[in-house]
């Protein structure tokens, strides 16, 4: 990739010796203190509480080797916005990344990957669900440690599908549209008291159910071949159409009210009961549980397919941690020490307990805070369960432009649910907007 990264050396790595007056014996070297490194996340509320926990442990068992001070960035988009402005200047050791800035952290050459330590170090990488390391891995080499990963499973209201007899949980779209007729309720002014379904207009979504279907995002074999993506394919296989329609259907017929950009409005429409289903990360569960008590009793599923003849996986969302390459091997060397820690099974386990977000260890579903856990929300099996079953093959796209494609696709999601476009003009848009993206994307950085 044509980018030229400014590296300015600042220091040379010396050994000198100073010798007592007439003695010819070298003096003790003058410790050098702890390695001091920065880690920048994107962990707010609770998360960035355990992040804190984290990290503070860390320090404790390594103090006067290495302190890690970590430094809350915002969001995923703002702490992404403020590397970009840094220009490969480094502002920090490792940082925590979404997903889908898989793609430009690769191609920037800023960061150093997780497979060169992984080599140096002969850490088993089989250590890492297989399922979640395959998103991050491109040509046999992990770019990033996987760190807070979760795939969308479907939530359900369980008390009105008791109520309603309904005992099968739907796996695709056509067993949703017959659930959410009989979970339906109408007020008695012929409004509707509650919607058998709901979702947030959410990009995401419409990656997984590329995925589900079996179908690919972008060309070039997923953004993950020889060659970068240079357009997407979901208009020309038929994925995005299919997924459009069942849009247009569930706003069109009344089986869902539109709940706006992101997942918030869904999330409060299910809390509160206006809502019988909805689709959510695995990391909402326990929130989600906290948050609607005891006033109904929450079910969860796989992610639904499109057709009920799909035959595909869903890819993890979340972040990852990334190492930048600041050719300061001491620091470097304490990067990974901090990152096998923040990857050790009971740390992610504890992560797990405290955030919902799945341990990305093997190992870490044999540990008693793993179990304990587990016990109490019995819900997060079948999100464990549905990671298993999906194969590194439906990893997902990559591609570099991913966080302006996402907002792409839900801006004419918007204007499908407002009914200024059918549901081939959204696709038909959605390809035009994003791949006119890619290709000034590609003409200046490669």
């Amino acid at each position: 990739m044509k980018k030229t990264l400014a590296l300015i050396l600042v220091g040379l790595l010396a050994v000198s010796f100073v010798f007592a007056a007439g003695s010819g014996e070298a003096a003790p070297a003058k410790a050098a203190g702890p390695v001091k490194i920065t880690f920048w996340h994107s962990m707010g509320g609770v998360n960035g509480e355990a992040i804190a926990a984290m990290v503070n442990e860390f320090n404790t068992i390594n103090e006067g080797k290495i302190e890690v001070t970590y430094e809350y960035q915002g969001t995923y988009d703002e702490g992404f916005a403020k590397l970009q402005a840094s220009g490969g200047n480094y502002p920090c050791d490792i940082m925590q990344v979404y997903d889908i800035g898989t793609r430009y952290m690769i191609d920037s050459g800023w960061v150093l990957p997780m497979q060169t330590y992984i080599e140096k170090d002969k850490w088993d990488i089989n250590q890492i669900e297989p399922n979640i390391a395959a998103y991050y891995t491109v040509d046999g080499t992990l770019y990033s440690m996987p760190f807070n990963s979760s795939t969308p499973l479907l939530y359900y209201n369980k008390t009105a599908f008791e109520e309603a007899g309904i005992t099968k949980v739907p796996t695709n779209f056509d067993e949703i549209y017959e659930a959410a007729a009989k979970l339906r309720v109408m007020n008695a002014d012929g409004s509707v008291k509650r919607y058998g379904f709901g979702m947030g207009n959410y990009g995401w979504f419409f990656e997984q159910w590329m995925g589900k279907q079996g179908l690919h995002y972008v060309n070039n074999n997923n953004g993950r071949g020889e060659q970068y993506a240079t357009a997407v394919a979901f208009d020309s296989n038929g994925g995005g159409l299919a997924i459009a329609k069942v849009w247009d259907k569930v706003l069109k017929e009344g089986i869902a009210p539109y709940l706006n950009i992101g997942n918030n409005d869904a999330k409060a429409a299910f809390i509160s009961g206006n809502i019988a289903m909805t689709l959510e990360s695995t990391a909402a569960l326990k929130s989600l549980l906290l948050n609607i008590g005891d006033r109904f009793e929450v079910g969860v599923g796989y992610f639904p397919n499109i057709n009920k003849d799909d035959k595909g996986g869903v890819s993890v969302g979340g972040g990852s941690l990334w190492m930048l390459n600041t050719k300061d091997t001491r620091r470097e060397d304490a990067t990974w020490e901090f990152v096998k820690f923040m990857i050790s099974p009971e740390q992610q386990a504890k992560w797990n307990a405290q955030t919902g977000y799945f341990p990305i260890t093997v190992a870490a579903a044999e540990t008693e805070t793993f179990k304990k856990n587990i016990a109490e929300y019995p819900q997060f099996q079948v999100a464990i369960d549905q990671l298993h079953d999906t194969a590194p093959q439906y990893a997902g796209a990559l591609l570099s432009i991913f966080p302006e494609a996402r907002n792409v696709v839900e801006s004419y999601i918007a204007r499908l649910a407002n009914r200024t476009i059918d549901a081939k003009g959204a696709v038909d848009g959605m390809a035009r907007d994003i791949n006119k993206a890619l290709a000034e994307y590609n003409l200046v950085n490669y």
